[in-house]
């Protein structure tokens, strides 16, 4: 499964709870023609030691959030930077038809799908995605760009976390949070909404305990893009 079917995986599951929902009637529902095909955004990831590498420089500033929202951590925004001129020209010669569109990343490429899909909407409301699910993501902005997402996408915007995965606890709160839909694969790979404080340290202290033989190695071994895949994959079975 590459990382579309992974979308696909996370999104079939959500929608099957009926957690997702778009606004008004599905498309092509009223005039009885078939709705055009999606579009799926997907940005590549990157291997843990090198987030670190990123996050591991605190001298350099913050980057103004979108449309001037809150701050975003620099190395995220400047990966952005590098690609959006490209994404948003993709995206205005071939969403045409008013198709859905969808964001996603692993990882870092986790980090440029929440960006991207803030930055389409706060700065222009019209262009707000119908998803952006991203799973492994770090850290990457303050709170009031999450604020603002929280706000804007509701139900739209998920992040989904690996038991263990050390990526998203990087960088530290409070100067840098997450946006609050979360969905976490626990030690079992069972898909959970929400767990209690204490149910949640059990259940991390048994991801640690997992390989008695590695147990410091867990953080990283959650972050693994297959990691996600196989925990997403028992929750469809």
């Amino acid at each position: 499964m590459n990382l579309s079917g992974l979308f696909h995986a996370a999104a079939t599951r959500i929608q099957g709870r009926g957690h997702h929902r778009e606004a008004g009637p599905p498309r092509g529902v009223r005039d009885g023609t078939a709705p055009p095909h999606p579009l799926h955004t997907a940005f590549r990831g990157t291997e843990p030691a090198q987030i670190r590498d990123w996050l591991s420089d605190t001298t350099t500033p913050p980057w103004p959030g979108p449309a001037n929202t809150g701050y975003v951590h620099y190395g995220f925004a400047q990966a952005l930077e590098s690609v959006f001129p490209t994404v948003k020209t993709a995206l205005e010669e071939t969403r045409t038809n008013g198709q859905s569109l969808f964001f996603t990343g692993h990882s870092l490429g986790g980090a440029l799908a929440m960006l991207a899909g803030a930055r389409l909407y706060l700065e222009d409301p019209k262009l707000l995605a119908d998803g952006v699910y991203t799973y492994g993501r770090p850290r990457t902005c303050d709170r009031f760009l999450a604020e603002a997402c929280d706000k804007g996408f509701k139900q739209r915007m998920f992040r989904f976390v690996n038991n263990n995965d050390v990526v998203p606890t990087l960088p530290p709160e409070p100067a840098y949070t997450h946006v609050e839909t979360l969905r976490y694969l626990d030690s079992d790979g069972r898909l959970r909404e929400k767990t209690s404080l204490f149910g949640g340290l059990a259940d991390h202290a048994k991801g640690y305990v997992a390989d008695p033989l590695a147990p410091s190695s867990d953080g990283v071994r959650d972050h693994f893009i297959h990691a996600y895949i196989a925990a997403l994959e028992k929750n469809l079975a």
